[in-house]
């Protein structure tokens, strides 16, 4: 069995490589009107009484204070074939909306926040804790708002790759279901 130990921080990333998880794209408008978002797969309910979610952001993230002063985000829950969407925002130094523009693929959503309409879920926020959580902040949010497109198969990052739920195969046999297919 090949494999690798250690608590370096190539050590957890390369084990938390092995964790399937959501692709999201999170979005807000700073005080000063500019479009700001971000890819993250750090993400997860918090509470559902009161209706909370979380994500986390790296501190050197060029959007960090953007988001850490936020009134408002919005969660956009990619789908299959928005793999390019999700590429796009984990950039650094570019306009991550620039291109979107042209294509369409975010536009304003919920709340009039900028989302992607072909998302499997979005999950429009206000901004109820920012945490400590090392090098990431845990953002945690307040739903106000959801859109579920039941049509749409998540995009799930695996491994280091883009990926989705075996059960979008079609599979029947719940057991066979809980694991991930390559596309």
């Amino acid at each position: 069995m090949k494999g690798t130990a250690g608590t370096t921080g190539a050590a957890l990333t390369h084990a938390m490589s092995r964790v399937p998880g959501p692709v999201t794209v999170v979005t807000t408008v700073d005080g000063t009107g500019r479009r700001r978002g971000f890819t993250a797969t750090s993400f997860s309910s918090l509470s559902l009484d009161p209706p909370l979610v979380l994500v986390c952001l790296n501190k050197t993230a060029s959007t960090h204070a953007a988001f850490a002063s936020a009134d408002r985000f919005l969660v956009n829950l990619l789908a299959h074939g928005q793999d390019q969407i999700a590429l796009r925002f984990a950039r650094s130094g570019v306009d991550r909306f620039a291109e979107g523009d042209l294509e369409g693929d975010i536009v304003p959503c919920e709340l009039g926040l900028p989302g992607a309409p072909g998302a499997s879920a979005r999950i429009a926020c206000a901004l109820h804790a920012v945490l400590d959580g090392g090098d990431h902040s845990i953002v945690v949010g307040r739903v106000l708002d959801t859109h579920v497109d039941d049509d749409r198969t998540p995009l799930v990052y695996y491994d280091r790759t883009f990926t989705h739920p075996a059960s979008a195969l079609g599979m029947t046999d719940p057991l066979l279901s809980l694991h991930l297919a390559d596309w």
